[in-house]
């Protein structure tokens, strides 16, 4: 892996140390890396600001973590530095995106632009996107849908981790599903939701750091519950809720990779590798604009206060809302060695 340190020892320590950045220079950092393997500005810029947005709201498994694989990726040809997007209409509110084997995020840029200008015309739209790559936290890409007054559900497959509930072999990935509402003079509601236990990132990062992981996060290829994060990687994720989150998994496969032409899960390369294809995978999202005739905003407001008046419940996403404003004032901090790997890169070592 480019940039790797020598032991995991020391990853682990360089892990723990931090420095402090503003988001505009961990913007333009993580940007420059890309720019040195030939990714063009656009682009880079693009998947420089999904990660240190991600980062911001604490989603450090979609951060900085994922330069070092994205980059090595980008050298191997695994990912298309200069892919070109292309946006069709599949009908009249429904568009199909092409990713060209880049990277996901210009593919959401494109997306997101073309679906709300349909979805303010019509009332709704569908974005279908496949031969895509990761595309990090999905809360990001929902609240752009959800600044521009428009309701949103995200999801997304990805490489098979995650074993239906009660065999042992992976079918699905961790599916993500995403939501996001408007509110008025109020940043939108986001809800964002691995149906994992928690997303693989975390358990890649574990293994960068050296760690261990919590009982329960995961099991190893023969079922069992693992610790150690590289026999997690191994093996399956646990779901959440069981049963439920399997079939909550199957709807996401369903909508992510058949109705948009993506691999399924089973058949998507690694994320996390240089090695093998690009992992075509897809990403399917909605965006329905709200009518005013059924008093949308007000009722919606009256919902969510309502949850926030009863002793012990909060909104979903108010941690990430708290994250992202300190991030805004106080910058994020950054473990050492992803600083140290991404300037690597940008020297040229790699």
């Amino acid at each position: 892996m480019i940039g790797r340190l020598a032991t995991a020892a020391q990853a682990g320590l360089l892990i723990m140390q931090t420095h402090c950045m503003n988001l505009s220079e961990a913007t333009e950092l993580v940007e420059a890396a890309f720019r040195k393997v030939s990714v063009p500005v656009e682009s880079a810029r693009s998947v420089a600001s999904a990660l240190v947005a991600a980062e911001a709201e604490g989603q450090v498994g979609h951060g900085f973590s994922r330069v070092e694989d994205y980059v090595a990726q980008v050298v191997s040809g695994k990912v298309v530095a200069d892919a070109s997007v292309s946006v069709a209409h599949a009908a009249t509110t429904s568009l199909l995106i092409d990713a060209g084997n880049g990277f996901a995020y210009p593919a959401l840029d494109a997306a997101i632009q073309a679906g709300a200008e349909l979805a303010q015309e019509h009332g709704s739209a569908t974005m279908a996107i496949y031969r895509s790559h990761h595309c990090g936290a999905l809360s990001v890409q929902v609240e752009k849908l959800a600044q521009k007054g428009l309701v949103a559900m995200m999801v997304a497959n990805a490489p098979a981790a995650m074993a239906p509930w009660g065999a042992k072999s992976a079918v699905f990935g961790t599916n993500p599903i995403a939501f996001a509402a408007p509110r008025d003079n109020k940043p939108p509601l986001v809800i964002d939701l691995s149906l994992s236990r928690v997303a693989r990132g975390k358990v890649m990062n574990a293994k960068k750091a050296g760690s261990s992981i919590p009982e329960g996060w995961a099991l190893d290829q023969d079922g069992k519950p693992t610790t150690d994060p590289e026999a997690a990687l191994e093996g399956t994720m646990v779901p959440i809720g069981e049963a439920k989150g399997t079939a909550l998994a199957l709807m996401v496969e369903i909508l992510a990779a058949l109705m948009t032409g993506a691999a399924r899960s089973a058949e998507a390369s690694s994320f996390f590798s240089a090695d093998g294809p690009p992992p075509n995978v897809g990403q399917y999202l909605i965006a329905l604009k709200p009518s005013d005739n059924v008093g949308f905003a007000s009722r919606l407001e009256d919902l969510l206060q309502h949850i926030e008046s009863l002793d012990g419940a909060r909104l979903p996403g108010q941690r990430r809302l708290a994250a992202m404003a300190k991030a805004r004032e106080q910058g994020i901090d950054v473990p050492v060695r992803y600083i140290e790997a991404i300037r690597n890169i940008i020297d040229g070592q790699f």
